[in-house]
Formats: structure tokens, C-alpha cells, sequence
């Protein structure tokens, strides 16, 4: 979807997927951070220093951070209740940091966005589309293959961690389906880390050769009989796993599409930097017991 030689004028816009580093530094980051209750503030700071570095990379001032407010009560969840069921419900320990890590970004003038319908890959998506069809680039900091559908001609994925930093050219040679071709890709093959199970049988490879061929689950359903004839190994077997289970990959599809029109993100969608509010963030560090080092970085990113 390229906006032609005039996209390239306008800055990128950044869209962070906020759970997945908020998570990681959970997991990665020393227990000895917590605050003078002796409560846990290790995701915090991980978090916090990973927009840091962000911010002093990119000197962006378009950026937004998309939260999950509706792990469990998304329109996902009305469709298929099993969606995300996998998955142990947040100790409190880490869900006061969510909103700790809510805090300390908006305090440091960063545009935080949620939705109590809508996962963060929603409001991701909708600021995306938002913002293309202005003639911006984006990029999406995530480590979460699902937003890849987002990534148009002249956009980013970004694995911000691990440095990876991906076109929609590099994506297709990481996954081995266009960008917009996952949520297809998804629904064939299943999500195991949000309980979708998909068509038993469909693999990867599978998967890939499909949508090379066919373009589009629809495509694929329009013109199942010519399945058996593809040179893939098991085509007659993989024809019957398409057939039987029809309805379960129309069903994931639901699931794995990203929503672009969520319209609480809509009311406001600016993303331009905001003036620093030191004084609450002061205030949220003391109350954090975090030193001066990251309070500083904060500060001047």
C-alpha cells in the first residue's frame, strides 16, 4: 500500500505495543526493584528504560502507546470464549505495574491508549490506518508476529529488543507470507499463544504454499477441489482438513484479523509529544523508590 514519493516528507509515526516489553521486563528484569512496600516495580523500570532508548534513538516526537485493558472482555472473547483461556490471569504484583507503566508515560507526555472492547492491536491498527492515509509511515514496535498484517509498503516492524527491524519485503522472507496475508496465515495454522486452535493438520509450510497459491483463505474455500492437485506433499489429505474444519477457520480468521476502527481511539488520535509533567513524574519515582539515573533519562528523553 505505498503512498507514493510524497510518504517519505512526513515523519514515521510510532505505534508501541506496550504489554509485550512490559512483560518482558517482568521476566528479564532483577526482583530487587520494589518500591518502600516492598512491592515489585522491576516491569516498570525495564519498561520505562526501553522507551528511553526508543525515544533517544528515534527523537521522535509521533508516538503512541497502546495498553490491554480487555484481556478478557474483548468482542474476541463474545465470539470464542476459549480466546486467550490458555492463559494465568496477571498476578497483581504485575498488574499495578501496568498501570504504574500507564502513569510514568503519560506523565513523561506520551499519547497511551486503551479500549475495554478492544485489544492493544486494535487501537495499534486503527492509528495505523489513521495515520497512512495521511501519508505517514509506521512503524509498529512489537515483538508479536499478529501485527505484521499492519505493515504496509512504506512501514516498519519492529522488534525494538532484538533489533529487528523489518519492511514488509523482510517480513515476508521471516514468515513466508505477505504481511497482509497473517491473519489468513493464523487462522489456517492456528495461535497457540491465544487458544486458537485453527485447522488441525495445517502446518506452517502448509499454510505458506496455500496462500502462495490461492491468495486468501476465501480464495482457498472458493476453490477447494483444486487443492488436491497442488504439489504439496499430503494435497488430498490437506483438501478433507480444509473441508472438515471450514467453519473453525472462518472462525479463527475473526479471531486473527486486527480491527482498524475502534472508535474511542478515533475521538482523539493525535499523537504529537506533550511538555513533560516533572512534577508528577518526580512524584510517581519517589513513590517507586526508582534512582536518579533512570529519573534522568526520563526526564531528557
Amino acid at each position: 500500500m505505498s503512498m507514493g514519493p510524497a510518504a517519505s516528507a512526513l515523519p514515521p509515526v510510532y505505534l508501541v505495543d506496550a504489554s509485550v516489553y512490559i512483560f518482558r521486563a517482568w521476566f528479564s528484569m532483577p526482583d530487587e526493584f520494589v518500591n518502600r512496600k516492598g512491592e515489585p516495580t522491576n516491569a516498570v523500570y525495564g519498561f520505562l528504560g526501553f522507551l528511553c532508548s526508543l525515544l533517544e534513538q528515534t527523537g521522535t516526537q509521533h508516538l503512541a502507546v497502546a495498553f490491554d485493558e480487555s484481556l478478557t472482555t474483548s468482542y474476541r472473547n463474545e465470539i470464542y470464549p476459549q480466546y486467550k483461556a490458555n492463559r494465568e490471569p496477571a498476578p497483581d504484583d504485575l498488574k499495578r505495574q501496568f498501570s504504574w507503566a500507564r502513569s510514568a508515560a503519560e506523565a513523561m507526555g506520551l499519547q497511551c491508549f486503551a479500549d475495554s472492547r478492544y485489544e492493544a492491536d486494535d487501537v495499534i491498527g486503527t492509528l495505523a490506518e489513521y495515520w497512512r492515509s495521511r501519508g505517514h509511515p509506521i512503524c509498529v514496535v512489537t515483538a508479536d508476529k499478529d501485527l505484521a498484517q499492519l505493515v504496509g509498503a512504506n512501514d516498519h516492524w519492529w522488534d525494538f529488543s532484538r533489533n529487528q527491524k523489518l519492511n514488509a519485503k523482510q517480513l515476508t522472507e521471516k514468515f513466508g507470507v505477505l504481511p497482509e496475508q497473517m491473519a489468513d496465515y493464523l487462522a489456517l495454522t492456528g495461535d497457540a499463544v491465544d487458544n486458537i486452535p485453527g485447522v488441525p493438520g495445517v502446518g506452517p509450510k502448509s499454510a505458506a504454499a496455500l496462500l502462495g497459491h490461492f491468495g486468501d483463505l476465501d480464495q482457498i474455500y472458493r476453490r477447494l477441489d483444486e487443492v488436491q492437485h497442488l504439489g504439496i506433499r499430503g494435497a488430498r489429505s490437506l483438501q478433507k482438513k480444509l473441508s472438515e474444519h471450514r467453519e473453525a477457520a472462518e472462525l479463527a480468521r475473526k479471531l486473527t484479523v486486527i480491527e482498524t476502527a475502534v472508535a474511542s481511539t478515533l475521538v482523539s488520535p493525535e499523537l504529537a509529544r506533550q511538555d513533560i509533567d516533572t512534577e508528577r513524574l518526580n512524584r510517581l519515582f519517589d513513590d517507586l523508590a526508582f534512582g536518579g539515573m533512570l529519573r534522568q533519562r526520563c526526564l531528557r528523553a
